[in-house]
């Protein structure tokens, strides 16, 4: 991905940098050839050459692009099962994942993880961002998903012989399980994701308290994985499977819904990162009975969010580290409501404004894995900058509203906001 060159010089507004420290009012920042050279008050900014390029935060806020950090890119209103990996061919979902990708940044999201993809086209779409083909967040791709035959996610009944390949590779034992991970060291992803337990949308076989995988398939899923330099995360609602998937050497939880003290401090020992994903879970339940969920499902959801809300007060609370994303793409959570995410943790699950952006910047880009160059504003990192008419930490939501972005920068480029808008 290209950067700018030459000097950017952003004024008049708070930094809010994403380390987790207070913000400073009347600050500045400095990018010069993509990167930040200062971030801090204006009146200790050293001075730039007259021409460089200014931008004015009108008192607004500057600080790091965010970080969705369970993206689905080819999620594509999803409303039945078949959406996801029948519905269109895999040339019209490639077409709406860049669309996806390109909404992701106009939303300030400068830096994705993937959490899955039809076939492996998070893998090409990552290199077309890279090369400037199309635009979207720097991403980390994750291509098809492994479960166990049976599971949460081999609904296709085998009548149909049509498999589940292009969205999810199904495995019966540990030896089906390295085969499935060395298809995708083939692929090229970075993360593989699993299915290691159920989760509410399927009340009668694989519900949020059951396992979709043993523990020597997540062990053997690790043990291959970490040989090819890949990490492992896995979606994880019931406790045992959230422990089992601790214990196998797993890098990153998603979900983490039901956490006892145990998985607590097993956690906490490795230091693994849980992404909740919880709104996905609160629009299941206000949003699913237009969209035909049963009462039964939406009880599931509604249990779930309960729990899942808890285990992210606890984590954050026992200095562990929680981040930002989940499951946009389906009908009642469509693409582009990614930071109603960062609003539900202020309003509803108690996070401070300071403490969330933290999770959704500094912490987002140590999950891709790229914590050294992205996810705060500080000398040396990459100019990835979101620039914001209004007080985020006064009111979260104002990131809910790309009409009050000034800027989205991607290496000190301008990518989207109103910088990017003809003048009318």
């Amino acid at each position: 991905m290209k950067t700018a060159t030459g000097t950017t010089i952003i004024t008049h507004g708070q930094l809010v940098d994403g380390t987790g420290r207070a913000p400073i009012q009347d600050a500045t920042v400095i990018v010069h050839d993509g990167r930040i050279t200062y971030a801090g008050p204006t009146a200790s900014a050293p001075p730039v050459e007259p021409t460089a390029q200014r931008i004015d935060a009108h008192g607004g806020t500057i600080m790091p692009g965010l970080v969705e950090a369970h993206f689905h890119p080819t999620y594509f209103n999803v409303a039945a099962l078949e959406d996801l990996d029948i519905k269109y061919p895999v040339e019209y979902v490639t077409l709406l994942a860049a669309a996806n990708a390109r909404l992701a940044l106009e939303c300030g999201y400068t830096a994705a993880r993937s959490g899955g993809s039809l076939f492996n086209i998070d893998v090409w779409l990552k290199r077309a961002i890279e090369n400037d083909v199309t635009p979207g967040p720097r991403l980390v791709a994750s291509g098809r998903e492994i479960c166990g035959v049976g599971g949460l996610m081999d609904w296709n009944p085998d009548f149909r012989k049509i498999g589940m390949e292009g969205l999810v590779l199904l495995i019966n034992g540990p030896d089906e399980a390295r085969a499935a991970v060395r298809k995708l060291v083939k692929d090229g992803i970075e993360w593989v994701k699993t299915y290691p337990t159920g989760d509410a949308a399927a009340p009668d076989t694989n519900d949020h308290h059951t396992l979709c995988m043993t523990f020597e398939e997540m062990h053997a899923v690790v043990q291959t994985a970490h040989n090819h330099g890949l990490k492992v995360t896995g979606h994880c609602r019931a406790t045992a499977g959230i422990k089992n998937a601790l214990r196998a050497g797993y890098d990153a939880i998603e979900h983490g819904t039901f956490m006892d003290d145990e998985a607590l401090d097993l956690l906490l020992q490795r230091d693994v990162p849980c992404v909740p994903a919880l709104y996905f879970e609160y629009a299941s339940v206000v949003e699913g009975p237009k969209w035909g969920l049963s009462q039964r499902v939406i009880d599931g959801h509604q249990e779930t969010l309960d729990g899942g809300a808890e285990s992210a007060r606890r984590i954050l609370r026992a200095g562990g580290r929680v981040g930002m994303g989940g499951d946009y793409g389906f009908a009642w959570n469509p693409h582009g409501d990614y930071a109603r995410e960062l609003s539900f943790f202020v309003n509803h699950v108690g996070f401070t404004p300071l403490e969330t952006i933290t999770c959704a910047t500094k912490t987002g880009a140590e999950i891709m894995g790229r914590g050294a160059e992205l996810g705060t504003l500080e000398p040396g990192k990459l100019a990835d900058v979101l620039v914001v008419d209004g007080d985020v930490l006064g009111d979260i939501r104002v990131l809910e509203d790309r009409s009050r972005f000034i800027a989205v920068m991607q290496g000190g480029i301008v990518k989207a906001g109103r910088l990017t808008q003809p003048a009318k």
